[in-house]
């Protein structure tokens, strides 16, 4: 986030009694902010303030979308990448246990699956686009597995939030089915959102904290081939 404090310059022909005024400002500021700001740092004025405000969005435009497709560390990237996308979540859904762990999902005994929750404002990106990027970041004809990972925690799936995205669903992958690449049925479970459940914070954005290991398991799990060989290389994945 892009500070809201400027950092000030005392000249020294303000010394002795000037300077000790200003610091003493300077201190006393810095307690109303909880100590956040800095030695010498003073809060912009309301005209600079304007400038650098997060513009917000309004709620009725936030909406949230949940993808499973095998590994989450894969699913954040294509999805993160996309204006107006707000976040991208690891987790788990789909299964019966309550706040699941990593070790218990991916010994397959939850019944969830690993899944990436988005969140969008809807006035820059659409669920079409969405569901877009999702069914060229995945095999769609691997039942209970993807590439390398097998077992029902890194099946395929699409949990709608609402009857618009289910339809929505429903009409892309049928799409794909008769228009597709692929021979094999689509297999891709289409669900209804049930509880989504965060993954453990090293999970989060890993292909950001371990870019080398990350690159590593995309390309050795068969991931990027697959893609690259089925949507050709002028995809991003």
């Amino acid at each position: 986030m892009r500070s809201l404090f400027h950092v000030s310059y005392v000249p020294s022909r303000f010394l002795p009694f000037v300077a000790v005024a200003l610091l003493a400002g300077v201190l006393l500021s810095g307690v109303a902010c909880g100590g956040a700001c800095p030695l010498g740092a003073a809060p912009a004025n309301e005209e600079e303030s304007q400038g650098t405000a997060v513009e917000e969005v309004a709620a009725e435009n936030v909406e949230i979308a949940t993808f499973a497709g095998g590994c989450f560390w894969c699913m954040e990237p294509p999805f993160e990448k996309l204006d107006g996308v707000m976040s991208v979540v690891s987790g788990y859904t789909g299964g019966e246990e309550e706040n699941p762990t990593y070790k218990q999902v991916s010994y397959g005994r939850t019944g969830h699956a690993e899944a990436v929750q988005v969140t969008y404002d809807k006035t820059r990106v659409s669920y079409e686009d969405l569901l877009h990027v999702f069914w060229r970041s995945i095999d769609p004809t691997q039942v209970n597995g993807q590439f390398a990972d097998r077992g029902t925690q890194y099946r395929t799936g699409i949990f709608y939030h609402s009857e618009e995205q289910k339809r929505l669903a429903e009409e892309s992958k049928q799409e794909l089915e008769e228009n597709g690449p692929f021979d094999k049925p689509i297999v891709t479970e289409i669900t209804e959102a049930g509880p989504f459940y965060e993954a453990e914070d090293y999970h989060q954005d890993f292909y950001k904290k371990n870019p080398v290991r990350y690159k590593s398991y995309a390309r050795g799990s068969g991931r990027l081939g697959f893609l690259e060989r089925t949507w050709g290389s002028e995809e991003e994945h």
